[in-house]
């Protein structure tokens, strides 16, 4: 198969459904773990998205305005690793070759969910707080949920828009060069 093509236009179209179905997936998720397994309302979830970027300030802010901030940030990192996963795979040929079968594209969903969480718990977020992570059970939780509930959705969408489904059925969204 030739390589995929380069030019921002195709990249774009790639990132856009891949970072919408990734952002809405995750947020459905995450918000649905936090009001029916943690018990802790979906808006102080999303507050507390926001004090990573914006620190206590977010809280003084109003709920109304540190939700929205919540979910830009959330957005902003959804789209980030979106991008750099369909950077990769247009740039990789041994990652568009394990991404044409299903059983290829779940590994690398399994490899990526938590390279994500622990790329953002041990770097990210400490960096922005100053904070070292807890790890405890309900770090462990996004280790695992991260495959599910974010890379899956990414790696599958990723897969169908840059036509690397195998079979008859397999019409790339995005042309080749």
């Amino acid at each position: 198969m030739p390589a995929l093509r380069n030019d921002r236009a195709s990249f774009a179209s790639a990132v856009l459904p891949v970072w919408l179905v990734t952002g809405a997936w995750d947020f459905v998720c995450a918000s649905v773990l936090s009001a029916l397994v943690y018990h802790t309302p979906v808006a102080r979830l999303w507050q507390g998205v926001a004090t990573i970027a914006l620190g206590t300030a977010a809280i003084r802010v109003g709920a109304s305005v540190a939700v929205a901030a919540g979910l830009a940030l959330h957005l902003a990192v959804a789209l980030a690793w979106s991008a750099i996963f369909v950077a990769a795979a247009r740039k990789w040929p041994a990652l568009r070759d394990a991404l044409r079968t299903p059983m290829g594209a779940l590994g690398v969903a399994v490899a990526y969910g938590p390279l994500i969480w622990l790329v953002m718990s041990l770097v990210v977020i400490p960096l922005a707080t100053g904070r070292l992570p807890a790890i405890g059970v309900r770090w462990w939780v996004q280790v695992v949920a991260h495959i599910p509930f974010v890379t899956l959705p990414l790696v599958f969408t990723a897969r169908r828009v840059l036509g690397l489904r195998s079979g008859p059925a397999a019409r790339p969204v995005m042309r080749t060069a």
